[in-house]
């Protein structure tokens, strides 16, 4: 398989936030504010947006819904009007001048429909073209354990074993039951290994049963971080799904396409130096907004 260098990162935010109804009412949930270690106070999808591009990213697209590019557009696009301008402190008059130049980095996608993560990641696919892509959740912001960010130790694997990477965490079996889970072998023990399955939201039993990774406790699993760095075969397997109406839950799955990607190609995980917050449930985002900032 041909390695190309990886430039291009593609932020899914076209979901309704149901979760945090009804805030997200009349906010989106990638526009919840954070307060960042030097504390500014700003959208967790700037947040996403840096992650990406700390890891050399040089295109960013956001799959956003119809009615919420304009929101978007004046975020990252659209500089502030003259008289709120003037009346920013010197520093915030160069942040905005940063977020124009962020915005000439960002491209908007349009999902028409909402139908499922994984028909959002497909609506990248004439954007991504033939390339690999570092791909990030809309609702979860990462802080790194070591010098390198979380995004830029995803792609270093990436360039070592050239194939698809995907980032892991350890998780409880309590949890196990809300995310994607990994098994695999290890190549280099508690850091990278071979997939060997993917499976969203298993329970304990099936976990117990077929998810075990040799040297982990009992109650421990390997779950998905939220980092993905693909190759633009994954598009085949969506547009199948999509071609063939394939839902699971009544929506387009990334999690089952990512299965047949690694049947096919090959898949190694990655077991992040870092953590990751999660911004897209009430008590998860409380929690952010405490953490975050140690940070």
């Amino acid at each position: 398989m041909h390695k190309n260098q990886v430039r291009k990162a593609v932020i899914p935010v076209a979901g309704f936030g149901t979760r945090l109804f009804p805030a997200t009412k009349v906010v989106k949930k990638e526009l919840f504010p954070i307060i960042d270690g030097d504390g500014r106070a700003k959208p967790v999808i700037i947040a996403i947006i840096e992650e990406a591009i700390s890891a050399g990213i040089t295109e960013v697209a956001i799959v956003a819904q119809p009615d919420d590019q304009e929101i978007f557009e004046n975020l990252l696009k659209n500089p502030p009007k003259k008289e709120l301008l003037d009346k920013l402190s010197p520093q915030n008059q160069e942040y905005s001048q940063y977020l124009q130049d962020l915005g000439n980095r960002i491209t908007i996608l349009l999902q028409e429909e909402q139908l499922g993560y994984g028909h959002a990641v497909f609506c990248a696919k004439d954007w991504v073209q033939d390339e690999p892509f570092l791909l990030l959740l809309g609702d979860h912001i990462y802080t790194s354990d070591i010098e390198k960010s979380c995004a830029s130790q995803v792609l270093d694997v990436y360039e070592q074993v050239n194939q698809s990477v995907i980032g892991l965490t350890t998780m409880s079996a309590e949890i196990i039951h809300k995310a994607g889970c990994v098994a695999g072998i290890w190549q280099n023990l508690n850091s990278i290994l071979s997939v060997t399955q993917l499976y969203e939201k298993p329970t304990i039993e099936y976990a117990q049963q077929h998810l075990r990774v040799e040297g982990m406790a009992e109650n421990k699993f390997l779950g998905i971080f939220g980092l993905y760095l693909l190759t633009p075969k994954i598009f085949d397997f969506l547009a199948e799904h999509i071609n063939e109406n394939f839902r699971e839950g009544g929506e387009f799955q990334l999690t089952s396409c990512l299965e047949r990607l690694h049947q096919q190609e090959g898949m190694t995980g990655y077991i992040v130096k870092g953590k990751c917050f999660d911004t897209g449930l009430p008590d998860a985002y409380r929690q952010t907004m405490i953490d975050f900032r140690k940070f």
